[in-house]
């Protein structure tokens, strides 16, 4: 993907089920078929909505790796097709290097990589890092289509 490539804040919000301010990414990076490279400044802002007490914990970097691969399975989807809903369901090996993400004065840089899957779920490692200080990284079990496979119809 060149620069002129680049997908924006709007193009990621309309694609993931996250509006408003509960979209976090700024923008598209780069991204292959396993992989995707988001940026953010929203734990900038003092109104971002998963602060608490007026502070961002580091473990809220989870959520912004989480929309980092939402975003890269609306990319990798079908087109034409409206993306498929996931839904997390677990996170390992979790280690952060920070306590907040709101005292940092960068930009976020938010890696995604898918490293298995079937039809229905997807197994993702991610990182965040500001400045090139890796601030936290794990994997992250997502259920593709949750509410379809366990039996539940959208009304």
């Amino acid at each position: 993907m060149t620069a002129a490539q680049m997908l924006d804040r709007d193009w990621i919000a309309a694609r993931i089920p996250h509006g408003g301010s509960m979209c976090l990414l700024d923008a598209v990076l780069a991204w292959d078929a396993q992989r995707i490279r988001c940026a953010a400044t929203s734990h900038l802002d003092p109104d971002n909505p998963l602060r608490s007490k007026g502070r961002l914990a580091s473990v809220c970097g989870i959520e912004y790796a989480a929309q980092a691969m939402a975003t890269h399975g609306a990319l990798v989807g079908e087109d034409g097709r409206r993306p498929r809903v996931g839904m997390l369901t677990s996170v390992r090996g979790v280690e952060t290097h920070v306590d907040r993400l709101d005292m940092l004065d960068g930009p976020l840089d938010i890696e995604a990589e898918r490293i298995s899957g079937a039809d229905n779920t997807v197994l993702y490692r991610f990182t965040l890092h500001c400045a090139g200080r890796l601030l936290l990284s794990g994997r992250a079990a997502v259920i593709l289509d949750a509410a379809q496979a366990a039996g539940f119809v959208a009304q």
